[in-house]
């Protein structure tokens, strides 16, 4: 399917897969995101104006015979108008753009530093879009106790066990997705997260009488993959779709907002709840989630209203008497 790019890309790829161990989905999202950048700048390059570079000519350009001269020309300021084009003409956030620029800077370090295709690197000084820092999106502890108790209907055990996987283990979406039967011994769960890398979570006695009632009901005949922990009616693995859907109906039916919250909002959920009310040490918390780095742990570490206050009616001085003349 990496037909229309440039072998030089193709052997990126490769190594990202299988050296770096990316995942499937993160090599696609390089293989469009290098693709994308290498048409604009073919056409950019060529003497087009970027007002002009529209998502016609964008699909009609063909990369795949750019050599590796080519790649040796870009530079710096090409990449900042590579920038320009996707902030005001594709209105891309500033996420997006990051993970963006993220790509080229892996790709040219690639081409530098491990295959010395290139002298210098154009990307080295290149910028990345100032992220505005957002507190995660959260549900309180009432709100989670209303969510499991909307629960009903004709896959309520099923739909029960994953809704308490989610707010009790913070799993990822994906992860929940491939549990299979053998992944459950006794009182943990093993899990493979990004990169393939597996982790060991301790299951408390919530998820554990979760799993146990389910597994009762669930479908034992005509099974399309018996190996998957959470079927559907027609006998397959659950999707993701299926499972995005299902939570919103829930949402909505304890009462909150389903544009609010996701799945991976209730494993922000999870996270919270477990530094807040169980006194979870960082560094535990990074291992439950499965966080390589733990900067991405500390955006669980915030506090809310109710901790401000009681910081301030804590302070000390908040009890002497105002002696003021």
């Amino acid at each position: 399917m990496y037909d229309d790019i440039p072998i030089y890309m193709k052997d990126f790829l490769s190594y990202m897969q299988n050296i770096k161990n990316r995942s499937g989905s993160t090599i696609h999202e390089y293989y469009y995101d290098l693709r994308n950048a290498f048409k604009f700048l073919k056409l950019y390059k060529s003497g087009y104006k970027i007002k002009n570079i529209d998502n016609d000519i964008m699909n009609s350009t063909d990369i795949s015979n750019l050599d590796i001269e080519f790649v040796k020309e870009i530079t710096l300021q090409d990449l900042y108008q590579y920038l320009n084009y996707l902030s005001n003409i594709c209105s891309d956030k500033p996420t997006t753009r990051s993970r963006k620029i993220a790509a080229l800077k892996s790709f040219f370090n690639y081409l530098t530093f491990k295959q010395k295709l290139l002298d210098k690197n154009p990307t080295v000084e290149l910028e990345t879009p100032k992220l505005p820092k957002r507190l995660p999106k959260y549900l309180n502890l009432d709100e989670s106790i209303a969510l499991l108790n909307s629960i009903d209907g004709k896959f309520q055990k099923r739909d029960f066990c994953i809704i308490t996987l989610f707010l009790n283990c913070g799993l990822r979406l994906s992860e929940l997705i491939s549990i299979n039967m053998k992944d459950i011994n006794n009182n943990v769960l093993n899990v493979v997260g990004k990169g393939d890398k597996e982790r060991s979570i301790y299951l408390n006695e919530a998820c554990q009488q979760a799993i146990k009632q389910y597994i009762a009901v669930r479908p034992k005949d005509n099974l399309k993959d018996r190996e998957a922990l959470f079927i559907t009616e027609r006998g397959t693995r659950i999707s993701r779709r299926t499972i995005e859907m299902m939570v919103k109906k829930y949402i909505e039916e304890a009462g909150l907002d389903p544009k609010k919250y996701s799945p991976h909002k209730l494993r922000h959920t999870a996270a919270t709840l477990m530094h807040k009310y169980g006194g979870v040490d960082i560094r535990a918390l990074q291992q439950v989630l499965g966080h390589e780095s733990i900067s991405t742990t500390e955006i669980y570490t915030h506090v809310d209203s109710d901790e401000v206050k009681n910081a301030l009616e804590n302070n000390p001085l908040n009890n002497i008497e105002n002696h003021a003349k």
